[in-house]
């Protein structure tokens, strides 16, 4: 599209400063100005968007994302989806990331191995839409852990969803497996989950097949996540260095102080949603809030929030995500985790909205140039009608998303609105 100048927005920078006035001008692919007050940047050869008010901020960031959990109720029935239809799916799934203003994803774990990079790279090429996106390896996990889903007389270990080893030559093998199909982070499955059937307190993999898997993946520059709810296993991923944590519901004393610690390394995504929606809103796929409880996961619910709210205390970064892609957890809904941050994590709005926003440069391994309108900063905006800070459910209305840019080019441009209802419009000057 060229040159684009947003005037007339109210902008919401992603620092935590309270929004303002202003006007910001788009050159290829990164804001080159930002200014305060309206008329005030040279409006000759751009294309202005009149944002009658509308916010303009960055582009959200998903901490953990998986394009190939395909909204079914079980592990099993998204493995078994054929390949071809798997990957025709995905690229389905990364366009509606982008389309509800998730403009970067970070990986958590794919369902078979190389379809998050095969995604990522066709992102790259421009070969389909979707958000930036760093890929991540299948699960691995050890036999009996989260993930192993092969059965005795089925004696195919390929179709299991998750990679499963046993010791740490394994593990190497494994891991050096996944960096050689060109994967962005290795995923470790270090605990339970009660849907699959084991305690989410349980903690199957030992600390020399952890250390292996991490001196392999740090070796090659690369970095590592891990399903983690566990006390034990989130103080493996401190121990080991692994700098995404998944979950960390119950995460105790000693694991919180080491968290604190070392909270400039490690990134926390806990998927929240997961947790409320299985124990209050799965009842239509079998899981009635009494069975949830029965489960666990309305201990685990209780248990993880008032951990969660200790992180955030403690500035422990928080980031939203985690997990969508289930029936009654569909894609796209993403957005829900910054209301649940609010109200059951106890963060501010904007507090929430710079989870998502700068925290997730962060997480992007962008930090200088993602998550903040700023100049020299990448072009990665959403314009929104309406102020999330003061409705933090704008963000999940996708009417209420005016447009999104990614990479400077419009995904979904502004229309043109004339007559006494126009509320914004553009214009090519």
């Amino acid at each position: 599209m060229g040159n684009v100048l947003f005037s007339n927005v109210r902008i919401l920078d992603g620092t935590g400063a309270a929004a303002y006035p202003g006007e910001v001008l788009v050159q290829g692919n990164r804001i080159s100005r930002v200014a305060r007050g309206t008329r005030t940047l040279p409006v000759a050869g751009v294309t202005v968007v009149d944002g009658a008010g509308a916010t303009l901020m960055p582009g959200m960031v998903e901490a953990h994302t998986h394009f190939s959990w395909n909204d079914q109720p079980d592990l099993s029935s998204i493995q078994r989806m054929p390949t071809e239809e798997h990957i025709l799916w995905c690229a389905h799934i990364a366009e509606r990331y982008l389309d509800m203003g998730f403009t970067s994803c970070v990986g958590a774990a794919t369902a078979k191995p190389r379809l998050d990079v095969v995604i990522r790279n066709a992102i790259d090429a421009g070969q389909i839409p979707g958000p930036r996106y760093l890929a991540a390896s299948q699960e691995i996990t050890v036999a009996g852990g989260l993930g192993d889903e092969t059965l005795p007389h089925l004696p195919y270990p390929e179709f299991s969803f998750g990679a499963i080893v046993s010791g740490p030559e394994e593990m190497r093998r494994c891991v050096r497996m996944f960096l050689k199909y060109g994967v962005d982070s290795i995923k470790l499955n270090l605990s339970g989950e009660y849907i699959a059937g084991m305690p989410a307190e349980f903690t199957p993999m030992t600390d020399e097949e952890i250390a292996a898997a991490v001196d392999e993946t740090h070796r090659r520059g690369k970095r590592c996540a891990a399903h983690a709810r566990s006390a034990e296993s989130v103080k493996q991923c401190v121990r080991h260095g692994i700098e995404i944590i998944y979950h960390a519901s119950f995460a105790d004393e000693e694991a919180l102080d080491m968290l604190e610690a070392a909270k400039d390394r490690h990134f926390v995504a806990p998927g929240i949603a997961w947790l409320i929606h299985t124990s209050h809103h799965a009842g239509q796929w079998g899981i009635t809030p009494e069975i949830a409880k029965n489960m666990g996961y309305h201990r685990e619910l209780e248990i993880a929030c008032e951990s969660l709210r200790k992180m955030h205390k403690r500035g422990i970064r928080i980031l939203p995500g985690g997990d969508y892609g289930f029936a009654w957890i569909k894609h796209a809904t993403n957005a829900r985790d910054l209301e649940y941050f609010v109200k059951y994590l106890g963060l501010t709005p904007m507090e929430a909205l710079q989870a998502a926003t700068r925290y997730g440069g962060q997480i992007m391994m962008k930090p200088d140039e993602l998550g903040q309108v700023r100049e020299g900063f990448l072009a990665d905006l959403l314009l929104v009608d309406g102020d999330p800070v003061a409705d933090i459910t704008v963000l999940q209305r996708r009417e209420r998303l005016l447009a999104v840019m990614k990479d400077g080019e419009f995904h979904r441009a502004p229309e043109q609105v004339t007559g006494a209802r126009a509320r914004w419009s553009l214009n090519a000057a």
